[in-house]
């Protein structure tokens, strides 16, 4: 076959059709049984032995992380990663359409390498485990995973078609109160109650809410408020969700916080903890240059991707630490309608759906080229890589 464009979009295209309904099998199996958060062993045995069976070389325990892996195909630069999850939320199984996330994903690398076998540098499918909590591409980013990456490529399934994702950063906190306990009635002078002191900072952090830029919030819950009411609580503690549009704003949020205990703590006699529990979700930073070329491959399904409605914000992902190491890109494509959301047993229901099984084949065949697109145009890598490093300056 002439190495073209158009000829290898053709039968990248093609090469996808013709796996359609293997792909559909992976993901259903995938949504019948949901496994979650870095236990995801089932879910990875399967995916990466289809890549393994198909001749790419494959990975396992990658970055200390039993279920993650990556397969490969080629070697060296120029390298692209197609990135697949396929975690599920406790309670609603895929309600997030992850099982599509992969399957596409898988459909994707197997084309490629179908096609290009590895002559025109490496195709890495990355499996990401944990992103709807542990952040299993941050731990991946600090191990290296992607150095040697020029592009990071992934769809999600969504109730709108937009070219890139707006994903805020986001990180959770613990903050303790320790104080003094004492009887209530008997000797309160004695105690030093926490409890107040964790009451009083939710009042604090209600009144920085409301001064917040829009996408920044402070969300918490109390996670232990005293062992009984004729105790004067000598420890209390607190669970805090910080987001923010971007990276940079979070920090400074964060150091708010720590700033409201440090002071509700002078405030109150007691001594503060402040101590960040979950992995930092980065903000995404869309590749405009090729979040485009997907946009464009994607449309030959009659999907035509718009930008995002100003002010929305639809959560955080763990894809904003890749994005911040190379240039990625993150579309939303509709499996239900507008008036629905995901994280609702109505969109796992979707999941399975004959629209998603549409969706599914259209995404694996759009991603295909794109990452076909990366591999082959040199001015487009240059492209992309100058827009990265542009946003790393700002």
């Amino acid at each position: 076959m002439t190495v073209t464009p158009d000829g290898v979009h053709d039968a990248l295209r093609a090469e996808v059709a013709g796996r359609a309904g293997a792909l559909w099998d992976v993901a259903l199996r995938l949504h019948a049984d949901p496994e979650y958060a870095f236990a995801e062993h089932r879910a990875a045995a399967l995916l990466g032995g289809e890549l393994e069976s198909a001749g790419l070389t494959v990975r396992r325990e990658v970055a200390g992380m039993p279920t993650a892996f990556t397969a490969r195909s080629g070697r060296g630069r120029p390298a692209v990663a197609l990135l697949l999850e396929y975690d599920a939320l406790p309670g609603l199984g895929h309600a997030c359409g992850h099982n599509l996330i992969a399957a596409a994903g898988v459909g994707a690398a197997l084309a490629l390498h179908t096609v290009l076998g590895g002559a025109h540098g490496s195709v890495l499918a990355v499996g990401t485990p944990a992103e709807e909590g542990g952040g299993g591409k941050a731990v991946e980013v600090e191990a290296g995973v992607f150095d040697d990456v020029d592009a990071a490529l992934m769809f999600h399934p969504g109730v709108h078609d937009w070219a890139r994702a707006p994903l805020t950063a986001q990180v959770q906190y613990r903050v303790g109160f320790h104080g003094r306990a004492a009887h209530p009635t008997g000797n309160p002078t004695e105690g030093i109650d926490a409890l107040a002191a964790l009451v009083e900072l939710f009042n604090v952090v209600y009144a920085l809410g409301r001064r917040l830029p829009p996408a920044s919030h402070i969300q918490g819950i109390v996670t232990h408020g005293g062992t009984a009411t004729n105790i004067v609580p000598d420890y209390a503690e607190g669970r805090f969700g910080l987001r923010a549009a971007t990276t940079a704003e979070l920090d400074a949020l964060t150091a708010q916080l720590d700033e409201c205990a440090e002071g509700v703590a002078r405030a109150t006699g007691t001594r503060a903890e402040t101590e960040r529990v979950t992995v930092r979700y980065d903000h995404f930073r869309d590749s405009a240059v090729l979040s485009e070329r997907f946009a464009g491959h994607v449309s030959r399904a009659g999907i035509t991707l718009t930008p995002p409605v100003p002010g929305v914000q639809l959560g955080s992902s763990d894809i904003g630490n890749v994005s911040s190491k190379v240039p990625a890109i993150h579309p939303f494509v509709a499996i239900m309608d507008a008036d629905g959301s995901d994280h609702t047993p109505e969109f796992a229901r979707a999941a399975a759906s004959p629209r998603a099984r549409t969706v599914l084949t259209a995404a694996a065949q759009a991603l295909a080229c794109t990452a076909a697109d990366v591999l082959l145009d040199a001015d487009l890598r240059t492209a992309a890589w100058a827009r990265h490093r542009e946003g790393e300056a700002t």
